[in-house]
């Protein structure tokens, strides 16, 4: 289409221009006005017709396309919400997935496979998924002249690899009858005949390339991990694509945590460039050959590879090298590890905003003119640009001291560039002076932090800055992590505020340490802080995740939605918490201002007005009962409130930042959790995954199209 805004005056012979232009130019005006008009007839009218293809259709159009051939949504997970907003968008894209939609007739051709069950998990729930037959996997006596060579077989004591997938979703073994049902409501079994098992893997595997590995100085200088930050953990594999579509996935083709004696039978598959992990030494970082790689296993460091060999640990994602052989000029490693969604710094591809006015970018990286963000502030306090932008553009490690004085009206963005990862170290540079990374502004000024992941120290704020943002980053909790993911430094907040009575804290998809407000309660308001789609660790729930040295509340507001909060909250007010787990005490100063909706809130907090908050639901119906049971005592009736309370109150499946589970909320969490949000999806950072939508969607599904006399159940793999 023609964006010309004179594209029908230029229809108009010569003449009528020449006459036009003598005027001034009025009819050019007017079909000015008109070919506006005709641009939004014309917008329509080809919106139309992309609305005629499930590929291009909007997403208010899936629902009708799916009425055409029999699509029916599953009311168990919800009913579809107002498409206006945001929420209501992305919460219908799961309720009617478009990938469903478009294959369902493809489906009803090929019901009663196995292989429709994996495509089901992949297009229904977004799941990477793994179909068993469980009858294979019975322990029965064969006749000799119908021998099943692909039945499940003894167990072999000497054949390590099938005793690793014991129980799995790569068990070979055989098992005897388990005669209760894989669909049960209450405990589930797996090896009979009409059982089919779908494993699910809801984590997510994140890559992480070129970045610096972490020398392990104290255990020796031949030792090194993966992590950046010290810590073990577990390498993942690195999808691939099936063949075809009636191929059953294999460990190649799912998010699975490599394992040793897989690693080292299958070396080549998972080691190179562009597969699951690599390792280059050297000034040129020269790619390590894979025959010199040794799998091993190096949980007390004390394997020593030979002269020539580099053993590796793909499940604690240790490296070890000869002890009289070592790296010259660094170790840089590419992998990928496990996590849940795209929250904290990472390689994901995430929006970048940018400044509404002209503004000055530095890119600084190692392939860029700028090698260190010093070099890149320096020349912004030279050239004194009223928006720039500091990015870095790979994922390395950045050891510097960073010190930002905004002036007035100035704004600064120290962002990553899309799918990197850089890494800011802040060291001890001084004995008597703090070492975080501290900015200050005067009036209207506005600093972003956005997709870095900052250790070793803390993030200090001071002056008169009107905003401050900190988005997709990680400001480790406890400032860095033992090789446990234990924090080294539990007690130290990552975000320090200094007299910024004016700033408006903004926090989203960010996995931040505590924070401490230090205002001056006598003549400032008391500063805004606005959490989303994050995680704000204490790293212990008796510890103070949102606080103030020394003074019994914050002299803050908070607004807080769908986060997980570990530790105690003490803030002036809570004008807005919604979808979100306090697990902590929570003081509020003003409780008549603001609400709380939808949250777990931990007992015997002083919080304003609760709306739907957990354990206030479940304790109503048994405070109730408890009245009419006159003969029982306080005590009992305490102990019965307490008994619900437990019940409900979430189950994580790691509380460690730095684990592959870190937030997850556990299989057993009482589904007054799971499912506690104002749309039913789940309490949280994680809200916006609606896993509980994705399963229900996914188990409809398989009753579906599962044959007749078979069961199928889902069984989360992670």
């Amino acid at each position: 289409m023609n964006a010309s805004p004179d594209r029908l005056s230029e229809l108009l012979p010569t003449v009528y221009r020449q006459r036009d232009a003598e005027q001034g130019q009025p009819l050019q005006a007017l079909l000015r006005v008109i070919a506006k008009e005709v641009d939004v007839v014309e917008e329509d009218i080809s919106q139309l017709y992309q609305n005629w293809f499930i590929e291009t259709c909007q997403d208010w159009v899936v629902p009708y396309i799916g009425d055409l051939i029999g699509y029916r949504s599953v009311h168990e997970a919800g009913e579809p919400r107002d498409v206006s907003t945001p929420q209501g968008q992305q919460r219908n894209r799961i309720l009617i997935p478009r990938r469903e939609v478009a294959n369902t007739i493809r489906y009803r051709r090929r019901k009663g496979t196995l292989a429709l069950l994996e495509l089901l998990a992949n297009d229904v729930a977004g799941w990477p998924a793994r179909a068993v037959e469980f009858y294979k996997l019975l322990g029965l006596a064969q006749t000799i002249n119908h021998l099943r060579l692909t039945q499940g077989r003894t167990v072999d004591l000497r054949r390590g690899v099938a005793l690793d997938c014991l129980d799995g979703p790569f068990d070979e073994l055989a098992h005897t009858v388990d005669v209760r049902r894989i669909t049960s409501h209450r405990t589930r079994g797996r090896y009979n005949i009409p059982s089919v098992g779908l494993f699910v893997w809801r984590l997510k595997a994140y890559s992480v390339t070129e970045t610096p590995a972490y020398c392990r100085e104290e255990v020796g200088p031949h030792c090194y991990t993966f992590s950046v930050l010290g810590n073990d953990t577990p390498l993942y594999t690195r999808p691939e694509p099936e063949p075809d579509p009636t191929h059953i996935a294999g460990e190649l083709n799912l998010p699975t945590p490599i394992r040793r004696r897989v690693f080292g039978a299958r070396k080549t598959d998972y080691y190179g460039v562009g597969k699951s992990l690599e390792i280059r030494v050297g000034e040129s970082r020269r790619l390590v050959p894979p025959g010199q790689i040794v799998p091993a296993n190096l949980a007390d460091w004390h394997y020593r590879p030979r002269p020539g060999q580099v053993a590796v640990d793909p499940e604690l994602g240790r490296i070890a090298f000869p002890p009289r052989h070592l790296p010259s000029k660094g170790v840089w490693v590419s992998y990928y590890y496990g996590f849940s969604a795209d929250v904290g710094g990472g390689e994901y591809d995430r929006p970048l905003l940018h400044p509404t006015e002209r503004f000055t970018r530095y890119r600084v990286g190692r392939h860029e003119d700028l090698k260190r963000i010093d070099g890149a502030l320096e020349r912004w306090r030279n050239d004194k640009p009223r928006h720039a932008i500091v990015e870095i553009t790979d994922s390395g490690v950045y050891v510097e001291q960073i010190e930002i004085s905004l002036g007035e009206n100035q704004t600064l963005q120290l962002r990553a560039a899309n799918r990197t990862r850089p890494v800011i170290r802040l060291l001890d540079w001084h004995t008597e002076l703090p070492d975080a990374l501290s900015v200050s502004g005067e009036r209207g000024s506005r600093f972003t932090l956005d997709g870095l992941l900052v250790t070793g120290r803390g993030v200090q704020i001071e002056g008169e800055l009107a905003g401050v943002t900190v988005r997709h980053s990680t400001l480790v909790p406890g400032w860095a992590l033992h090789e446990d993911c234990e924090p080294r430094r539990p007690a130290e907040p990552s975000l320090q505020l200094f007299n910024t009575p004016q700033a408006c804290v903004n926090i989203e998809h960010s996995i931040i340490g505590s924070i401490q407000s230090n205002q001056d309660e006598v003549r400032t308001d008391p500063v805004r802080i606005l959490i989303s789609d994050s995680v704000l660790d204490a790293t212990s729930r008796e510890r103070e995740a949102l606080g103030a040295p020394g003074w019994p509340v914050a002299h803050a507001r908070l607004t807080i939605a769908r986060s997980t909060v570990f530790g105690r909250v003490q803030v002036h007010a809570i004008e807005l918490a919604e979808n979100s787990i306090f697990d902590g005490l929570i003081r509020v100063a003003r409780r008549r201002r603001g609400c709380m909706r939808f949250c777990y809130v931990t007992p015997y907090s002083r919080t304003p007005r609760r709306y739907n908050c957990q354990p206030d639901l479940v304790e109503r119906p048994v405070k109730e009962d408890l009245k009419k049971m006159k003969a029982a005592t306080d005590a009992e009736k305490e102990v019965t409130l307490q008994r619900e309370r437990l019940r409900v109150r979430p189950q994580f499946s790691s509380v460690r930042y730095g684990t592959p589970t870190y937030c997850q909320l556990a299989e057993a969490c009482a589904e007054e959790i799971k499912r506690g949000a104002d749309d039913e999806s789940e309490m949280g950072v994680f809200h916006d995954l609606f896993q509980p939508q994705r399963e229900a969607n996914l188990r409809t599904r398989l009753d579906e199209y599962t044959p007749a006399g078979m069961e199928a159940g889902i069984i989360l793999a992670s």
